[in-house]
């Protein structure tokens, strides 16, 4: 996240009294090191290319109650949910968390869950017959069942065709595994090989987190680690209402749009209020668009995940990421509205509304904090699924996440080929995908002329095409940005829009945002996803920034000229800096 006038200290004045500051650093650097084990052995271990190389998991360590203590390196919007994936698990299972118990879930209604490809897998630390905590992992299966190839489907209508739902129940009791839970998800998911392998990497990473801690209480002894757990919370919440403090109080509101939902046309809004008073925030979602037909719908748990992860991007990233950080922060979202759905409401493609809350509340707090927040990116990350079975009547599913279109901030321009700060997710590197699956990459590019112009540039829109090699396929696409391009902030312009387009060339077809399709053999489907928004008045963007720009030919002379009044003399690609300066004031006035 840009900053200009953050503050990397450590205020050690805010720890809890007789709290050691060198003891608490070791001890919470422990604990980030421990998440990122865990992290790092799901990597390693995982079978799906959507977990293993896009990274599409999260790993956490919560204490005794569930609250989170660290999170890994991966997902933001996953580790979040956690708190209350772990609630369901204390609620439901009071008097009978034992040693050697794992537990399970993804229902979004009443699990803590956010939707059903991510199934959350918990395992209760215990030392000396006392419940100390929890580690965790969170990863999105290559399928869940459902309607389609993926389990990502747009064009469900209610949960239950979306896939096997899985209430809180235990995986292993006592250290032995529950074969009718395995075999239940073995044959409710396509590709169960693949599943079942990456449920295995979970569980063995959730191994090394309870190793990490037991080692942890050998050194400093459970009521120790308990006090300092404890003041981890304590900390990051002091430190972050100190930051919010600091803000200008007031309210600040903000509109972003959904192109549709894929079933019933008409743009879907997630309306924002963010209110800052005193050293707290209350984040209202009133006004935002009624449940959606389709499965777009964010849980609130969801939704309270995607708030507090864009205001931690305001604020200093040296704070610990711990659940004391939100405790400043109020969530009211609608009951009924697609950001709180009621029971039945379908959520498999929940992560483009989670990405438009993300980036209606930094718009929101772009309006208090302007040097903090860039503008909008590519929207976050599209999928594309492309299912159904090979030569030998083997199932296999494709499942990708391509992602890396930041806007431009008020520190540069925007980066290619980084995903939405939301998550820390990665796309399937293309040789690994034509190796395990029936599908070829024709196209891997950015396109010239599509970031938003501003003062600092919005990353350029990347392109991928893929052809289907299987005999029939169906293909399933969450994308957005079309009709509403990524938004430009304090003067600078949107980006460009998002396209899919079937079989491109003559005859080609223009899909939707979002929606189903067949394939056949030698099918393709390209996908550009949108430009990067602007930062700042695109006429005061450096001159020789539009050189170096123009030299890497990601803009074209003639777009020099219409979009930033430079003018270039394309013999030496140099900036002529007086008809610069006459073309700039001409198009000022």
């Amino acid at each position: 996240m840009c900053s200009s006038d953050l503050k990397y200290t450590q205020p050690y004045d805010m720890l809890p009294r007789n709290v050691d500051p060198i003891t608490f650093e070791v001890i919470r650097n422990a604990f980030d090191s421990l998440v990122d084990e865990m992290a790092l052995t799901v990597m390693r271990t995982a079978q799906s290319g959507v977990v293993k190389d896009a990274m599409d998991y999260a790993t956490v360590f919560c204490d005794r109650e569930g609250r989170v203590i660290a999170q890994g390196v991966t997902v933001v919007l996953m580790a979040n949910v956690f708190p209350d994936a772990i609630a369901a698990v204390l609620d439901r299972f009071a008097g009978d968390i034992n040693p050697g118990d794992v537990f399970i879930a993804n229902d979004p209604y009443g699990s803590g869950g956010s939707h059903l490809p991510d199934v959350y897998i918990m395992r209760p630390i215990f030392i000396d017959d006392q419940l100390e905590g929890f580690s965790g992992v969170t990863a999105h299966q290559a399928d869940i069942g459902g309607l389609v190839p993926g389990s990502n489907s747009t064009n469900s209508t209610e949960i239950y065709q979306e896939g096997l739902r899985i209430p809180t129940v235990k995986l292993y009791e006592a250290g032995v595994l529950s074969e009718t839970m395995w075999n239940l998800i073995e044959h409710n998911v396509r590709v169960p090989k693949t599943v079942l392998g990456d449920m295995r990497a979970q569980i063995a990473a959730t191994s090394v987190g309870e190793r990490g801690y037991r080692l942890l209480a050998e050194r400093y002894g459970k009521k120790e680690l308990r006090r300092y757990t404890d003041a981890i919370l304590e900390y990051s919440e002091a430190m972050v209402r100190a930051e919010i403090h600091d803000l200008p109080d007031g309210t600040y509101r903000f509109l972003d749009h959904i192109d549709g939902d894929g079933i019933e046309s008409g743009t879907v809004i997630v309306r924002v209020a963010v209110t800052v008073a005193g050293d707290g925030v209350i984040v209202d979602f009133e006004g935002s668009s009624p449940q959606a037909k389709a499965g777009i719908n964010s849980v609130l748990t969801f939704t309270k995940s995607a708030t507090f992860g864009a205001i931690r991007m305001i604020i200093d990233p040296t704070i610990p990421n711990s659940a004391g950080c939100y405790r400043p922060i109020e969530v009211r979202a609608p009951l009924g509205s697609v950001v709180n759905p009621r029971l039945p409401g379908a959520v498999g493609a929940r992560g483009v509304t989670g990405y438009r809350i993300v980036d209606s509340v930094l718009g929101a707090l772009s309006q208090a904090v302007p040097n903090r927040v860039p503008a909008e990116g590519e929207g976050g990350n599209t999928i594309i699924s492309i299912g159904g079975y090979d030569e030998d009547f083997e199932p296999f599913a494709f499942v990708d996440l391509f992602a890396g279109a930041r806007g431009g901030g008020p520190l540069g321009d925007g980066v290619e080929g980084v995903s939405h700060p939301a998550v820390n997710i990665s796309n399937t590197p293309v040789e690994i995908a034509e190796v395990e699956l029936p599908v070829r990459f024709e196209r891997y590019s950015i396109e010239q002329n599509t970031g938003g112009p501003g003062k600092h540039r919005g990353a350029l829109a990347q392109v991928r095409q893929v052809k289907s090699l299987a005999h029939n396929a169906i293909l399933q696409i969450r994308s957005d940005k079309r009709k509403y391009p990524p938004y430009g902030l304090h003067g600078g312009k949107p980006g460009s829009p998002s396209w899919n387009i079937l079989n491109p060339g003559d005859g080609e077809t223009v899909l939707p945002t979002m929606g189903t399709t067949e394939l056949k053999r030698g099918d393709v489907i390209r996908h550009v996803m949108a430009g990067g928004g602007g930062w700042g008045d695109p006429l005061e963007r450096d001159p020789e920034a539009v050189e170096a720009d123009i030299r890497d030919e990601k803009v074209t002379i003639d777009h020099a000229l219409t979009q930033y009044g430079v003018i270039i003399d394309p013999a030496t690609l140099r900036a002529d800096l007086v008809a610069t300066a006459t073309e700039r004031q001409k198009l000022r006035t």
